[in-house]
């Protein structure tokens, strides 16, 4: 907003007066945004004095056509007349008539996607002029933007917290999204500069989503947060926690370095495929954790079919190139096996039917089972329909070696050894350290862990501004028998040596929320209190006589931390994890103040925060021909067609945009309508 004016009385009523007519005059025009690139106001509408009008010959700068005409009615006056203001008016009205009618010219399409392109508040274009001795008043509004550009650099002396973020998947993005405490300055960096939602991976292999429907990018996300909010595309290689440093490579030029201080670290960098140093893996077999790899397996199919077409291969060659392998029988594999195999019976089969007979699937799998993170009752219909549908489904079989046209197996029970000719593998077996985490941990003392140990606030073990979030990381939740003293010393107010039932309740809430293995156990053991476990430990005596000593305490939670269990690495612990650490952020002050989380039972006073609680909201496993496996909290499990209905309507609204979320949709309707698209882009 901008405002040139004369301080002279007539020049308010003139605002005023004028305001009201331009405003009047929007309203004429209810469906076109007025901004400033309609009308191409950016240089030469907003206007400073005019030598015109101080009667001078001296040649002016390039004005408005409006402002000139207006000078010309009432070029010798010094002061406002009404006449010079029916001039202003006449020309105000001029403007918008002229506007309406280029506005009118455009069709249904251009308005609907010109108001859509614009800021969603309706922008609004102010010109007022007003002659009071001898000034020009010009006032203008275009397009205001209340929030700071994505890539504004903090002013000198800016004594904001800098905060970095490393990564742009699940964690990083939710922490983005829900950050709103406009004290921080944030700096992202990522080798990519867009969200992927993953879980939709596996239809983008095969033609049922689009790769650009299932990405956002990240500037769009950040670009309307009342935060300041740089992103950089780069790789960091290096971090310096004793320091404070981070050492980043451009994702353009290699050469390319820079570092960057910072006084929040939020790790999210995610993780890399695990390839358990089989050979052969990372030369021959395709991976399924990014956008990239979908699009070349997508690629590598079409591919294979068109190979397979051509008449001068054999029958054992065809063969060959038309097996495909999918090595992994978690979540990820089953979908794109099911997948594939809607992909090959639905559509490619209808265009290669002279090969159609020679298509082969296999999944292979380690354990005895897939789908282990499941209900027993969804494994058991998976391999079921696995069977019926003609995947060929191995068990228990181990890939000791990947050639480049031969998979070599080998069953775990017996030794057996086996060879697969394949022309197509898909390596998910799982996830690894990033090589950059590793030279990490090594530094703070955690080189013998798989990944890097948080606490239950999500905060770097050995550090104390470094947070740790998503597949990079895992909670490492303190055990009660750690505490088990201090858990005493503190409950037992009175200091009698024994602990009451009284006493024991009033800890009750402060143990349970500190060390959540606690309500695990007592919800398996069918108990309804702590007090029921320790009645248990005293055997058949009323609640409000029971007084345990430290031994007793001791015995009786002696069991509890046996029900720890390490989160999965999944995309909806991640988005949960960068929520809470946002709402961390977001009231850092205000719970440093006034803490509200547990008691500290080795010190005094309570801690800053709530410790980090996941919450578990079901699962699904898609498993082909309109047909997915639902776990729901509750243990509640459901299969079949009314399960895929609710993937979809899940699956859409976890997008994080309206535009994502319509372009999956249509993406859905476009494949019902008309099938998959074969071809190799």
């Amino acid at each position: 907003m901008k405002i040139i004016y004369s301080k002279a009385p007539t020049t308010w009523h003139v605002l005023e007066c004028v305001i009201n007519i331009i405003d009047l005059q929007i309203y004429r025009l209810p469906t076109f945004p007025v901004t400033a690139t309609d009308i191409d106001v950016s240089k030469s509408h907003v206007l400073h004095v005019s030598p015109i009008l101080a009667g001078t010959d001296e040649d002016s700068s390039p004005s408005d056509e409006i402002a000139k005409n207006i000078c010309k009615k009432d070029k010798d006056s010094k002061t406002f007349t009404s006449s010079l203001f029916l001039s202003v008016r006449s020309e105000i009205l001029k403007f918008f008539t002229k506007f309406e009618a280029e506005m009118g010219s455009l069709n249904f399409y251009e308005r609907f996607s010109r108001t859509f392109r614009e800021n969603p508040s309706l922008s609004r274009f102010l010109v007022v002029f007003a002659v009071s001795g001898g000034g020009l008043v010009a006032y203008s509004e275009a397009n205001i933007q209340t929030s700071p550009k994505i890539d504004e650099l903090p002013e000198p002396g800016n004594e904001k917290k800098k905060v970095v973020v490393l990564g742009t998947g699940w964690a990083g993005t939710s922490f983005l999204k829900n950050l709103k405490n406009p004290s921080y300055d944030v700096q992202v960096i990522s080798p990519r500069n867009y969200f992927a939602f993953t879980p939709l991976l596996p239809s983008v292999t095969v033609g049922t989503v689009e790769a650009r429907s299932v990405v956002e990018p990240i500037r769009n996300i950040v670009k309307k947060k009342n935060v300041n909010v740089n992103y950089w595309e780069a790789e960091c290689y290096r971090i310096d926690a004793k320091s404070k440093k981070i050492y980043c490579r451009s994702s353009q030029d290699d050469k390319e370095e820079f570092v960057v201080d910072y006084d929040y670290l939020v790790v999210a960098m995610g993780a890399r495929v695990n390839t358990f140093n089989t050979p052969g893996v990372e030369e021959n077999c395709h991976y399924l954790k990014e956008v990239e790899d979908a699009q070349k397996i997508r690629r590598k199919v079409i591919d294979c079919f068109e190979k397979a077409s051509l008449p001068n291969l054999s029958d054992d060659e065809k063969r060959r190139v038309l097996q495909f392998v999918v090595v992994g029988g978690g979540p990820t594999g089953v979908e794109f096996a099911a997948e594939l195999h809607d992909f090959v019976s639905e559509d490619l089969v209808k265009l290669y039917p002279s090969v159609k007979d020679l298509v082969k699937i296999t999944l292979l799998e380690a354990t005895d089972h897939i789908l282990n993170m499941f209900d027993k009752r969804i494994t058991t219909f998976a391999e079921e329909k696995f069977h019926r549908d003609g995947i060929d489904l191995k068990t228990g079989e181990m890939v000791t070696k990947v050639s480049e046209k031969e998979i070599s197996t080998k069953v775990i029970k017996t030794g057996e050894v086996s060879t697969i000719p394949y022309g197509m593998a898909v390596w998910s077996t799982g996830i690894a350290t990033r090589p950059v985490i590793m030279d990490f941990m090594k530094q703070i003392g955690q080189a013998n862990r798989r990944v890097l140990a948080t606490d239950e606030w999500l905060r770097v073990e050995g550090t104390n501004s470094i947070y740790a979030l998503g597949d990079c990381a895992t909670i490492n939740q303190r055990k009660v028998m750690e505490d088990i003293s201090a858990i005493f010393e503190k409950a037992d107010k009175d200091k009698s040596g024994t602990l009451t039932v009284k006493e024991f309740q009033e800890a009750l809430d402060d143990i349970c929320e500190r060390y959540p293995q606690v309500q695990i156990y007592l919800k398996n053991k069918h108990m309804s209190s702590l007090v029921d476990l320790l009645q248990e430990s005293k055997g058949d005596v009323s609640k409000e006589s029971i007084e345990l000593n430290v031994e007793q305490f001791k015995s009786a939670l002696s069991q509890v931390d046996s029900q720890m269990k390490n989160l999965p690495a999944t995309a909806q612990v991640a988005a949960q994890q960068g929520s809470y650490l946002a709402d961390c952020f977001n009231r850092m002050e205000e719970c440093t103040k006034s803490p509200e989380g547990p008691l500290r039972f080795r010190e005094s006073g309570r801690h800053r925060f709530r410790p980090f609680r996941y919450k578990h909201l079901g699962q699904f496993a898609p498993l082909g021909g309109e047909q997915t496996a639902a776990q729901l909290p509750g243990d509640w499990v459901s299969i079949g067609h009314s399960s895929q209905w609710l993937w979809y309507s899940v699956y859409a609204s976890k997008q994080v945009s309206w535009r994502t979320r319509s372009l999956v949709v249509s993406d859905w309707m476009r494949r019902f309508i008309f099938g998959r698209d074969s071809s190799q882009i």
